[in-house]
This record gives structure tokens, C-alpha cells and sequence, in this order.
């Protein structure tokens, strides 16, 4: 008997490395694949397609023998959480080795890099500017436009630059992408550098991600032959923040400290050692096999409006469904977290969402009914960002979250620009003197002058987007700022 586990670092963390060596003691054979992405199941077992989980160790034997109906959720693949999503970047997940070449293969692989290789960079680039893909990391950026921009810039020398420095909280789909199909990266890296005449990548992974680099190793090492002549290089980044704004990274992969670069120059023009460089992030990259293998139209007939394809969700935080959701642009917020994401984990009425990380905006359930799509959300006083939904369930103080917000940016701040790096601070110390109830509405005030420079003057997004959450959570819920 086969018994699937994942081996994805959630999985292992909840125990799945002993759950499979106990299927090994029992005499089973035991596969690992990538996780399906249901992380409040797992350790998730799979025999003959029907799941099993959460399991532990003790489960084993009786799960062996077909007698844990209490643990059995039925047929994967026809679970409501799966069979609702729209997978094209997670289409592999649970079903493929993340490190078996055959498996990819016999999963689509490669197709879309071979027409890549038949059609030519203007062509490529055309491709992907009529899918209409953004840059799924932060503003939403059209991926064509940069590759244009780098494909027709002078230079001998030009680089891909992948963004794996997934630093916001709650958000996971990037690790799941490097251990569960790191070949899929890969194959979007080597796309993009087709269609812009790079010859090198770079691979930028924070150094929290020990699995997940020790897997994108293996794989550039496995598929070495069938990339060449382009060559892709793992850099480990050392934890900050920061250092997921692209030209902060860029500096640290120089070896310099990571801190922003004033633009323009854009690194699209002077990027990694001076030289035009497509900065990318893993979902943007991820999406490309898909758009070359089935065509610009197959991926924008799905979406709204000019959000096209679909976006990998991470349901995180106080949230009874905790784990990856994979859908076309277009459903709501409510949507999300109520019907796909279960509520609360704590049973409670959910107070405030988070949508986009740290430094997103806070959601009340009045405007649950916001549309999952960037303009919506930029209408409604957010950002999608790299598509993290914390939940918050009605015991959180909002006031003390807007407090994080300032304390977060001074800590994490690289200190280039000083409306970040005073403002952060100076924001902290003003929403303490509001909690302590000293000139409320005067230090509000303050607040709301403070987060305008800061949004406006800041040279990156970590000073520009901490206004977010900040004024969100001030206007949403004012009465925890007046107690």
C-alpha cells in the first residue's frame, strides 16, 4: 500500500516526518509529495486518493487498517476547499514529487519553455503582456511591460532576479512554490530570460526558509542541462525586511548593506551590478509556464477587470481554515473568509482582516463585500500586496495593532529616508500618548498629518504602505482609540 505525505515544512513541523517513519515501521511504502496546501489538516495522509488528517504517530496503525473514519475527509480532490479553486500556479500541489523530474514532465513540464524556445523574445514578451499578468507581490506592476523595458535596454550583460524574500506575515504561497515545484520557478526564470536576453539568474531566498533552499538547490543542480545555457545562482538573504523592495535587494545581493536605492535609475534599466535586471517575485515567475504552454488567452479568460488570471490566497491567522486557496480574481473578501476560510478558529465573530501583511489595511466586516481584485481593493483604501488575509477575531484591540504598525516599520526601517525612519518612531510615541488618553484628538491629528508625509515621502513601500494599517484601523475602529 502507497501512503502520500507531503513534504513541505508546515507539514514536517506538525509532525510528518514521524507520522511517515511510523507507515515505514508498519511496512507501507511511503511517498513524499508537495503539500495540497490544506494546512489545518496535516499531517495529511493519502491512500488511493482518500485523506486522512490531522494524523499523528498513534493514528498510523488504525489508518493503515481503514478503520479512522473519525480522521477521513474522502477523496482529496473533491474536498470543498480544493474542488473550489481554480489551480493553474498550484496545479501540481499534492499530486507531484517536488524533486522528480518524470513527475514534472508527465505533469506539463517544460511544455511551455520548449514554445518559449520557438518563438523568440518579442514574441514571449507579447505573450505575456496579452495575459495580462501583474507582478503579484506588491503594486501590480504588468510583468511585459518590465521585460520589455529590459529586453530592449542596451547591454551585453543582463540578469532575472527572483524574489523570495517572503517576508510578510501570514503569507506562505512562495514556499510552497520552492519546496513543493521548484521546477515550475525555474522554468518561469529560464521563460523570462529567453524573452530578455539574460543569461544569469538569481534566486533570492531569505535565510528563514532552510528547506526551501536546500530544495531550489537540488533542483537548479537537477536541471542544470536542460536550462543551459542560462544559469540560475541561490543567494540566502540574512532576515531583513527591507529587503524584499527590489533595489534593497539588489544592494544585498551586491554584498552591500540592504537598503533602498533612490529611483530612477528603475533596475529594469540599472539593476544587479548596474546592468538591466527583471526583478521579479515567485508567484509572477511561477505563472509564466502556464501563459507560454496554454496561451496569453487561456490565462487572462480568467479574472476581473484588468485583474486577469488567478492569485494564490493565504488564509492565516485566527482562521478555522488555515491554508492556500488558489482562485480567480473576482470573489469577495467576505467570500474568503467565511465561506472558504470557516470563520474564526476561536468560534468568535471576526472583528478585522488584513490583507496584505504587515503593512496592509484592516478590513471590517462591513466591507466584506469588496471585490478580490486590485482596483477594488485600491478603491476600498487597500492593497492585495502578495495576497496574505490575516484574521482577527473580536478580542483584538486595534489600537494596540496600529501601535505594531509604526513599531514594526522602526524596526525593520534601513534608515535611508527620514520620513521613515523619524516618522516610524515618532508615529509609535503618538499612538501611545492616544492609548494613555492624553490629547486624543489632537494626537489623532498628529497621526493623520504624520502618515500623509510618510506615505508621500518615503522612498520605498515600507515607509509609504505603514499609513495603511495605521489610518485603517483608526477609521474603522475609532472606539478603541477613545476608550
Amino acid at each position: 500500500m502507497d501512503v502520500r505525505i507531503a513534504d513541505d515544512a508546515l507539514a514536517i513541523a506538525c509532525g510528518a516526518d514521524d507520522v511517515a517513519r511510523r507507515f515505514e515501521e508498519l511496512g507501507h511504502s511511503v511517498i513524499r509529495r508537495s503539500s495540497w496546501g490544506m494546512h489545518w489538516l496535516e499531517p495529511l495522509i493519502e491512500i488511493d486518493g482518500i485523506g486522512y488528517g490531522p494524523a499523528m504517530v498513534a493514528d498510523a496503525e488504525r489508518i493503515a487498517a481503514g478503520a479512522a473514519d473519525d480522521l477521513s475527509i474522502g477523496p482529496i480532490a473533491d474536498h470543498p476547499f480544493i474542488a473550489r479553486q481554480t489551480r493553474l500556479t498550484f496545479a501540481r500541489a499534492g499530486r507531484t514529487r517536488p524533486l522528480d523530474l518524470d513527475d514534472y514532465r508527465a505533469t506539463g513540464g517544460w511544455n511551455g519553455l520548449e514554445r518559449a524556445r520557438a518563438m523568440g523574445s518579442a514574441a514571449i514578451v507579447e505573450e505575456v503582456k496579452r495575459s495580462g499578468l501583474r507582478g503579484r507581490g506588491g503594486a501590480g506592476f504588468p510583468a511585459g511591460i518590465k521585460w520589455e523595458t529590459v529586453r530592449i535596454a542596451p547591454g551585453s550583460r543582463k540578469f532575472i532576479v527572483c524574489n523570495a524574500d517572503e517576508g510578510d506575515s501570514g503569507t506562505f504561497a512562495d514556499r510552497m512554490v520552492m519546496e513543493g515545484d521548484p521546477f515550475m520557478l525555474i522554468e518561469g526564470m529560464t521563460i523570462a530570460a529567453l524573452a530578455t536576453g539574460a543569461s544569469q539568474g538569481l534566486v533570492y531566498i531569505r535565510s528563514e526558509y532552510p528547506a526551501a533552499i536546500a530544495k531550489m538547490r537540488a533542483a537548479v543542480a537537477t536541471c542544470a542541462a536542460i536550462i543551459a545555457p542560462f544559469t540560475i545562482e541561490i543567494r540566502v538573504g540574512a532576515g531583513a525586511y527591507v529587503c524584499g523592495e527590489e533595489t534593497s535587494l539588489l544592494n544585498s545581493l551586491e554584498g552591500k548593506r540592504g537598503e533602498v536605492r533612490a529611483k530612477p535609475p528603475l533596475p529594469a534599466l540599472e539593476g544587479f551590478l548596474g546592468c538591466p535586471t527583471v526583478v521579479n517575485n515567485v508567484l509572477t515567475l511561477a505563472a509564466i509556464p502556464f501563459i507560454l504552454a496554454e496561451g496569453a488567452q487561456a490565462y487572462a479568460d480568467y479574472g476581473v477587470g484588468r485583474s486577469r488570471g488567478t492569485m494564490p490566497i493565504q488564509l492565516a491567522g485566527n482562521i478555522r481554515h488555515g491554508g492556500l486557496f488558489e482562485t480567480a480574481f473576482g470573489l469577495t473578501l467576505g467570500e474568503l473568509v467565511n465561506d472558504i476560510g470557516g470563520g474564526t478558529a476561536s468560534g468568535r465573530p471576526v472583528r478585522a482582516v488584513q490583507v496584505g501583511g504587515p503593512l496592509g489595511a484592516y478590513f471590517p466586516p462591513t466591507l466584506f463585500d469588496t471585490v478580490f481584485d486590485y482596483e477594488a481593493f485600491a478603491e476600498a483604501g487597500g492593497l492585495i500586496g502578495h495576497a496574505g488575509i490575516t484574521v482577527f477575531d473580536d478580542t483584538v484591540d486595534m489600537a494596540a495593532m496600529a501601535r505594531f504598525a509604526f513599531e514594526f516599520c522602526a524596526a525593520e526601517s534601513c534608515g535611508k529616508c527620514t520620513p521613515c525612519r523619524i516618522g516610524a518612531i515618532r508615529g509609535r510615541e503618538t499612538i501611545e500618548r492616544v492609548i494613555a488618553g492624553e490629547n486624543r484628538e489632537d494626537n489623532l491629528a498628529l497621526i493623520e498629518e504624520l502618515c500623509e508625509t510618510m506615505k508621500f515621502g518615503s522612498l520605498c513601500a515600507l515607509g509609504g504602505f505603514t499609513p495603511y494599517p495605521v489610518l485603517s484601523a483608526i477609521q474603522h475602529f475609532p472606539e478603541d482609540f477613545r476608550r
